[in-house]
C-alpha cells in the first residue's frame, strides 16, 4: 500500500496538489497511465505532480481536472494562502499557462490567479482567422464577458450570435453550448472573463 503524503499544509510556495490529485485519481479506479493519456500530459510529468515533486502550471492543472471531470478548485482544495505575499506581485511574460484549442487556431493566455479559477476566470484571447473556440454549457448562471482588442469575431450563445469589431463586448450565458469564431481574414484578440456564480 502507497503511503500518502503527510497533508500538513506548506507553508511557502504554492499548494501541494500531489496527494488530492492521487486521492481523485484513485477514487476513479484510473491509473497513472489512462489519466495521462485522458489528459495529454506525460505519464513522468503526472508522477512528479502526484509526488509534489513538479510544480505544474494552471494548463496542466486544468487538463487534469477536465480528464477527471472536476473542478479545478477541487485539486487546489486544502491549499494556503501566502501571509507574507508582496504588496505587488509579478507574473512575467514567459511564465503565464497557455492552451490551445483542439483545432490548434485559438490560443488562451491564463492571466487569473489559480485562487479564483472556478469564480471568476480571465484570459487573453488570439484567434486566427477559421479559428473557433466551441465549448459545452459551463455550470447554471456563469456567464462570459468578450472585448474585442483587434480583427472581428463572431459569439454565439445558443441561438443568439454577434459580431463584435475592435472596441466591442458582448456579454452572455454560457451556461449553454457557445462559440466565439473568426469569419474574418486576419488574428483577432480578445480579453475573456468567465464568470461563475456560487
Amino acid at each position: 500500500m502507497a503511503q500518502v503524503p503527510s497533508s500538513s499544509p506548506l507553508i511557502d510556495g504554492p499548494p501541494a496538489v500531489g496527494s488530492k490529485l492521487q486521492e481523485i485519481r484513485k477514487a476513479q479506479q484510473l491509473s497513472l497511465d489512462e489519466l495521462s493519456k485522458r489528459a495529454g500530459v506525460s505519464k513522468s510529468m503526472l508522477s512528479e505532480v502526484e509526488r509534489n515533486q513538479a510544480n505544474p502550471t494552471v494548463g496542466v492543472l486544468w487538463r487534469l481536472a477536465t480528464a477527471l471531470g472536476i473542478n479545478l478548485t477541487d485539486l487546489l482544495a486544502g491549499g494556503v494562502a501566502d501571509k507574507a505575499a508582496p504588496t505587488v506581485e509579478l507574473v512575467a511574460a514567459h511564465s503565464i499557462p497557455v492552451t490551445t484549442s483542439p483545432d490548434g487556431k485559438c490560443t488562451l493566455r491564463i492571466l487569473g490567479p489559480i485562487a479564483l479559477a472556478g469564480k471568476v476566470e480571465w484570459y487573453e484571447l488570439a484567434v486566427e482567422a477559421g479559428g473557433v473556440l466551441a465549448s459545452e454549457p459551463h455550470e447554471a448562471g456563469a456567464r462570459e464577458h468578450l472585448s474585442v482588442l483587434s480583427g472581428t469575431l463572431t459569439v454565439q450563445a445558443a441561438d443568439s450570435s454577434k459580431v463584435l469589431k475592435a472596441g466591442d463586448s458582448a456579454r452572455y450565458a454560457v451556461d449553454v453550448q457557445h462559440a466565439i469564431r473568426n469569419t474574418g481574414k486576419g488574428l483577432a484578440k480578445a480579453l475573456l472573463v468567465v464568470e461563475y456564480l456560487h
